[in-house]
C-alpha cells in the first residue's frame, strides 16, 4: 500500500524536497499539487510531470495525506481545510504566525483525529542524534549554557512580506533550534528576549538579522543567532550549530557539516557519526509515511512546532514591549 501525497502549494523554497523525496520514497506517491497562484502551481507541476489541480478539494480526494508548503499565513487555512477532509498533513514551519490561531490548529486536528508532524528535519540529524544521546548519558555532566546558530541566505519572495510570512528572520530561522533545545532540555524557556535589526538589506519593514536569549527554569540559558548572514559560498547549505557547555567539557555540533566534536582536557577529538550524504529531508519525510500507513507515532508534533513558533512570537513581543 502506497500513502498518496497531495501538495499544498508550491509557495516554499522546500516544496521541490516534498516533490523529489515522496517520489522517491517506495511507500509513497504523489498524487498532485494545487496552489492558489495558478501559474506558480501549474510550472512546478508541469517540470516534475505531475498533475495540477485547480480545486484543493479534487486534490483532497485523490490523496490520503497532504504536505502544506504554502505562505506562512496560509497555513491555518490549508490545515484547516486538510484535516476537515480526514487527510494527515506534514506541513512547513512555523505552524501558525498568530497566537490566536493556536487553538484552532489543535481543535482542526484533534476533532478530525488526523495525524499532524511539524516539518522539523534537524530532529534527524545524525550530528543532533549523537549530541542528544551524548548529553542524556551524563558525559557532559551538569548543562549550563548553550550557544546555538541557524544563519541563513535572504530567500526573498514572499519570505520579507510580513504580512504572508508574519516577520522576517526571526520567525524563519529561530523555530528550528528552539524545538531542539525544546528536545534536548526537555523544558519550555522561563523567559525570552529578542534583539532584531534591518542591517544587511537597508533598512527594509522585516528582520534581517536576529538573536535571541533565552533563560530556562533549570538555570540554563541559550542565545541564537538566527540572522539571514550566510554567505553564497559558505560551504555548506544550512548552519545549525550547538556548542553545549557542561561541567565536565563542551560539545560541538555543526548539523550540516555531519560532524560533532567533543573538546576537554586538552584534547579534542572529532567524530564523523555518518556519511556527508546523510538526507535529513528524506528521513522526515520517510518517518511521516510510516507513521501514516503503520500506526506509528508521530516524532515531531503539533505541540512541537506550536512550541517552537511561540519562542518566535514571544521573541518579537519583547522587542515591541521595550519599544513601548
Amino acid at each position: 500500500m502506497s500513502l498518496r501525497v497531495g501538495l499544498i502549494s508550491a509557495a516554499h523554497v522546500h516544496t521541490p524536497s516534498y516533490a523529489h523525496n515522496f517520489s522517491a520514497n517506495p511507500r509513497a506517491e504523489i498524487s498532485g499539487l494545487w496552489d492558489d497562484d495558478v501559474n506558480r502551481g501549474t510550472e512546478f507541476a508541469d517540470k516534475r510531470g505531475i498533475p495540477f489541480f485547480s480545486d484543493l478539494q479534487e486534490l483532497l480526494d485523490q490523496s490520503d495525506a497532504v504536505a502544506i508548503s504554502s505562505e506562512n499565513t496560509k497555513h491555518l487555512a490549508h490545515i484547516e481545510v486538510a484535516a476537515n477532509a480526514g487527510k494527515h498533513i506534514i506541513c512547513e514551519k512555523p505552524v501558525v504566525v498568530r497566537l490566536e490561531d493556536f487553538d484552532k490548529v489543535r481543535e482542526a486536528v484533534s476533532q478530525n483525529k488526523v495525524k499532524f508532524m511539524t516539518a522539523f528535519p534537524c530532529r534527524f540529524s545524525p550530528a543532533y542524534q549523537s549530541l542528544k544521546q551524548r548529553v542524556n548519558s551524563g558525559e557532559l555532566g551538569e548543562i549550563k549554557a548553550i550557544n546555538a546558530t541557524n544563519r541563513g541566505q535572504c530567500p526573498g519572495m514572499w519570505f520579507i512580506e510580513p504580512a504572508l510570512s508574519g516577520g522576517g528572520a526571526m520567525i524563519d530561522h529561530v523555530v528550528h533550534v528552539a524545538d531542539l533545545l525544546r528536545d534536548l532540555l526537555g523544558e519550555e524557556p522561563s523567559h525570552v528576549e529578542g534583539q532584531t535589526g534591518s542591517n544587511m538589506y537597508g533598512g527594509k519593514d522585516w528582520d534581517d538579522t536576529a538573536m535571541v536569549s533565552l533563560d530556562y527554569p533549570s538555570g540554563i540559558f541559550a542565545t541564537l543567532d538566527s540572522s539571514w548572514s550566510r554567505p553564497t559560498s559558505f560551504r555548506t547549505w544550512g548552519d545549525v550549530t550547538l556548542k553545549v557547555v557542561g561541567t565536565n567539557g563542551v560539545l560541538h555540533a555543526n548539523l550540516f557539516d555531519q560532524s560533532i566534536s567533543h573538546f576537554k582536557n586538552g584534547r579534542t577529538k572529532s567524530l564523523a557519526d555518518q556519511s556527508y550524504g546523510s538526507d535529513l529531508d528524506g528521513a522526515m519525510m520517510g518517518a511521516f509515511v510510516n507513521a501514516c500507513l503503520d500506526g506509528a507515532d508521530i516524532p515531531v508534533t503539533l505541540e512541537d512546532g506550536l512550541a517552537a513558533a511561540l519562542v518566535s512570537l514571544r521573541a518579537y513581543e519583547s522587542i515591541k514591549s521595550r519599544v513601548a
